[in-house]
């Protein structure tokens, strides 16, 4: 079973929260908590198999991040960090579901150590996924200012979604059918065509609060078991991987192999074999 719930985040910004299980009835114990955070342009459902499996023995609940999937996409609302940080602290005090296991993925990964750094008493553990401490500067900015104009939209259809970002997109380096995939399950179609579900200007306004900025101080102020996870063809390299897993007082290191920066999306057996055993290690330590 997948039930909505709706949390106010700052500002009073709607979010939908989706969990992933029936809630506990009578006096069945608690299950630990998990909150699934995305990435820039994601959405809670791209965290659905991983929250399948997590829901055989946590309460699994991903969010669609202001801006994201079925969430508020208010023009007037804040897209700072700040603002995605007290969305997530909302998420799991309205919810009841601190302290959690925070997982991460990109952006969203940023936002968890974050939130870690700023509330221990709300996260448990931590999970980053394929996300840089490092600042990407203005180069890369502008880098997706221009692919955002590369688009074709509106895609006449769902297919041609599924082409284009699996195969003909400039950013591509080989077929990727995954890839589309991941797309495809965040366009809507509109009256002319299928166009995504978000305004471009909100995200390339949520990345510039991040991106021109090294994260490194708040990574090392992270006290819980955090696993830093990479994708061997993704966008956070070995080296830098391998030092924020030195910063992090707690920190662990898993790869995954055949993987690009949509790591659990890719791979997501080889994403559960990676990040289990260290959840295991989070329940019985």
């Amino acid at each position: 079973m997948v039930r909505r719930i709706d949390v106010t985040g700052a500002g009073g910004v709607r979010l939908a929260a989706w969990e992933f299980a029936d809630p506990p009835k009578g006096d069945r114990p608690k299950a630990p908590g998990v909150l699934l955070l995305h990435g820039l342009m994601g959405r809670a459902s791209h965290w659905a198999s991983t929250a399948r499996w997590l829901s055989e023995r946590h309460r699994a609940v991903a969010l669609d991040q202001r801006g994201h999937g079925q969430s508020d996409k208010a023009p007037e609302a804040e897209y700072t960090r700040e603002a995605y940080v007290e969305d997530a602290e909302a998420a799991l005090e309205q919810l009841g579901l601190g302290p959690a296991v925070v997982v991460g993925h990109a952006m969203g990964a940023l936002t968890g150590w974050q939130l870690a750094a700023k509330r221990p008493d709300l996260v448990r553990a931590l999970i980053v996924c394929d996300m840089r401490a490092s600042a990407l500067g203005a180069a890369s900015q502008r880098e997706w200012e221009d692919w955002f104009k590369a688009w074709p939209v509106p895609f006449a259809t769902l297919a041609d979604v599924r082409k284009w970002f699996g195969e003909d997109d400039p950013w591509v380096e080989r077929r990727n059918p995954s890839r589309g995939e991941f797309y495809a399950e965040v366009m809507h179609e509109s009256p002319d065509g299928w166009r995504p579900v978000f305004e471009p200007e909100q995200m390339l306004k949520s990345r510039q609060t991040w991106v021109y900025d090294a994260h490194w101080e708040e990574l090392a102020q992270v006290r819980c078991p955090s696993l830093v996870v990479r994708g061997l063809d993704g966008e956070l390299g070995r080296a830098e991987s391998q030092e924020m897993v030195r910063v992090l007082p707690r920190g662990q290191y898993a790869e995954v192999a055949d993987a690009g920066h949509l790591v659990h999306y890719d791979q997501p057996e080889a994403w559960r074999a990676a990040i289990e055993p260290f959840l295991d290690g989070v329940l019985t330590g």
